[in-house]
């Protein structure tokens, strides 16, 4: 490579960065626009304007244009509940995972136990998680973390299967201890694909909050939009859907950040083998 084109490159990547940067949030400019011209023309109650769910938001959420005590019971809330319940289930699914990995036996007496309540409905079981637990933060917590536990594992045991048996075996060779082979040569062999994971376990952790808080009584926003359609309040329903995809928006752009931080070495030894 040339020293123009080594000078050059940076200069291509901020100039590419920046037109997806615009393309991407123009197109969502046009779309909003879109939105709030339809929605004004039509004027149906079932269908309100971005700038009507704007106005709502600001009054279920904000007094004086300061955040009121309604954000603390319901968006925060429910944020605390995912970014918990989902860290819960990605430790545990993580350390089971890595266990049945590294046991093909264990694996296989499980598998059919594993595939039974992977594949039960999870919204049909919160009326049994609401038994066994009290209504309340613990029941949410324990239908998040039932229900996004089964990505974050079976990735992690695709994961561990596929790490490379030759490194495997040097490490054996030279006698490394148990804990640095763990640590150094599986797990990060395994990060691309728990990471994988990981992205799908965050989404059905907003999903399944949102659900077990349409039963809880102690806020969220799933009480939130629950309220919200019993009293025929379709914006501030709509309300409650915006800040659901803004925060599945930014919590999935921050593990992708995370991601590209972590797995540096990944993309760049995929890239060196003519990957994507």
């Amino acid at each position: 490579m040339s020293a123009t084109t080594a000078v050059r490159s940076p200069r291509a990547r901020c100039g590419a960065g920046v037109a997806a940067f615009a393309l991407r949030w123009g197109f969502f400019a046009v779309v909003v626009g879109v939105w709030q011209w339809v929605a004004a023309a039509a004027y149906h109650p079932f269908f309100p304007a971005p700038a009507e769910i704007l106005d709502t938001a600001l009054r279920l959420w904000f007094t004086g244009g300061f955040p009121s005590g309604a954000v603390v019971d319901g968006p925060l809330a429910s944020l605390g509940r995912v970014v918990g319940g989902w860290a819960l289930a990605s430790l545990l699914g993580v350390a089971l995972g890595t266990l049945l990995g590294l046991s093909r036996s264990a694996s296989v007496a499980a598998g059919p136990v594993f595939a039974f309540f992977r594949s039960l409905p999870l919204p049909a079981l919160v009326p049994v998680f609401v038994l066994l637990t009290t209504l309340g933060t613990r029941m949410v917590l324990t239908v998040v973390v039932f229900g996004a536990v089964w990505a974050v594992l079976l990735a992690t045991v695709d994961g561990v299967r596929s790490v490379d048996p030759v490194q495997v075996e040097t490490a054996l060779v030279y006698r490394v201890p148990w804990s640095v082979r763990l640590f150094g040569v599986v797990l990060p062999a395994a990060l691309p694909k728990v990471f994988a994971g990981l992205r799908v376990s965050l989404s059905q952790a907003l999903v399944l909050v949102v659900v077990a808080e349409l039963f809880a009584p102690n806020g969220g926003l799933g009480a939130q939009l629950r309220d919200a359609q019993n009293k025929f309040d379709f914006a501030a329903l709509w309300a409650v859907l915006v800040v659901l995809g803004v925060f599945g928006y930014a919590l999935n752009t921050a593990l992708l950040a995370v991601e590209r931080r972590l797995l540096g070495w990944h993309r760049a030894a995929a890239g060196s083998l003519g990957g994507p």
